[in-house]
């Protein structure tokens, strides 16, 4: 996806990115999984988006950064989060990928995940970058090319029917309808 993809209002991104794919070609291996489920995090106004009050630190200085490229970073001590930096540069709005279809390099996420049931292995933010290989390394990185990209589908694949709700795991403005994902995807997440 080119740049300009990137470059317009969160929502709309993260609403178009459903049905893309996440590629990564990381440590000699090629993993892809179809983006199921997203959130939208709107910038400076957001309270739960790490931008909140346009507060930059040295953790989420690539959310600042231009649009089209990866904000990475580590929660609970323990998981890789994948973002993808929107709007405009300077502006700190991002899109969170939280579950995958995987497609293509499962054997390589199921030996990452020390796993075999392929509908857990992209089941939320820390399991997909644990399958596809993304830690910080990969942060503020262009996603264009290697070793993170975004792929448009397939030329003639039909929209997906897209389900609303309220955004997962976090304290502060939950409630926002700001989670999207494929309706009925059995790789979610959560449901609902």
């Amino acid at each position: 996806m080119p740049r300009r993809f990137f470059a317009r209002a969160t929502v709309r991104v993260a609403r178009g990115l459903l049905g893309c794919f996440l590629e990564s070609r990381i440590g000699g291996r090629r993993t892809i999984g179809r983006i199921v489920e997203v959130e939208a995090y709107v910038g400076p106004h957001d309270p739960a988006a790490h931008g909140f009050g346009n507060r930059r630190t040295s953790r989420n200085d690539a959310l600042f950064g231009p649009p089209g490229t990866s904000y990475v970073y580590f929660i609970y001590g323990a998981h890789w989060c994948f973002n993808a930096v929107t709007e405009a540069d300077g502006y700190p709005a991002a899109v969170l990928v939280r579950a995958l279809e995987p497609v293509a390099g499962l054997a390589e996420m199921a030996r990452r995940r020390a796993l075999t049931n392929p509908r857990v292995l992209c089941a939320g933010p820390g399991r997909l970058c644990q399958a596809l290989g993304i830690t910080g390394a990969h942060n503020a990185r262009p996603l264009q090319g290697a070793p993170l990209r975004i792929l448009r589908p397939p030329d003639g694949a039909a929209r997906p029917r897209v389900a609303t709700s309220s955004r997962i795991g976090i304290t502060k403005a939950a409630e926002r309808p700001l989670r999207f994902c494929i309706r009925d995807s059995p790789w979610l997440s959560r449901k609902g």
